[in-house]
């Protein structure tokens, strides 16, 4: 049976203002449904992707800014970074890791640039919404076998 991941949940304290910043950045608005009681959906999708996030009120009890490892995947990590910095999002520098496998958690071992040879899913950037929580850039040139 086929599953597919559709939507991640990210914690906000001001839905509007999470919404103006994602749409900023050229997501989609899917929906926003609000009920009598409060409860507020809104839910967005990345260019090119399968999935949306959603976020709201009342839709998780997670603090505001809480989620981490957030990826957005790019073929050319260079131009995603740019694209970020011309909507006014802080975004880092590109960097890959000293290891050379993945990245550490926080900044540990992260060295400044793109990963030797621009080697596939190897280079990273990061940028957090408005209430902190953590995306990550990662590019992706070539896809491992069978992805």
């Amino acid at each position: 049976m086929d599953m597919r991941l559709e939507i991640v949940v990210i914690p906000v304290a001001d839905a509007d203002r999470a919404k103006g910043f994602y749409k900023a950045l050229g997501w989609r608005l899917d929906a926003d449904f609000t009920a009598d009681d409060g409860f507020r959906v809104v839910q967005l999708t990345p260019p090119g992707s399968g999935c949306s996030v959603i976020f709201g009120n009342g839709v998780t009890s997670a603090e505001p800014g809480s989620a981490e490892g957030l990826y957005l995947v790019v073929s050319d990590i260079e131009a995603a970074r740019a694209e970020l910095e011309g909507n006014a999002v802080q975004v880092s520098e590109v960097f890959h890791d000293a290891d050379g496998v993945f990245h550490h958690a926080g900044t540990k071992d992260r060295v400044p640039g793109p990963a030797p040879e621009r080697r596939s899913y190897a280079s990273f950037a990061s940028f957090n919404d408005p209430d902190g929580n953590r995306w990550m850039l990662q590019e992706v040139t070539e896809r491992f076998p069978g992805r």
